[in-house]
């Protein structure tokens, strides 16, 4: 993450945001007294926050912990070809 004063923030504002929110990258804007903030766009916010509540519901990862242990055993189920066709809409 590239670390930036919040004078040359403010000077490059337009710049700055376009960067963050075309590249997905955030900035450490620090100021002089030493305190910082992060400017993130907010559809990376949305997906930080929507990752953290998946990794906070126990219940939610033990479905996935077992849905992978399934898959890499090649046990989990397997749909036949018209379910395929039939959810790619082919």
């Amino acid at each position: 993450m590239d670390t930036v004063s919040v004078n040359q923030f403010r000077d490059n504002l337009k710049t700055y945001v376009e960067d963050v929110v075309n590249n997905h990258a955030p900035i450490k804007v620090t100021r002089r007294a030493g305190e910082a903030f992060v400017v993130i766009s907010a559809d990376d916010w949305e997906r930080e926050q929507e990752t953290l509540y998946v990794l906070q519901n126990n219940s939610l990862m033990a479905q996935i912990a077992a849905s992978s242990a399934t898959h890499s055993q090649r046990k989990g189920y397997s749909p036949s070809s018209e379910e395929i066709d039939e959810l790619t809409g082919i």
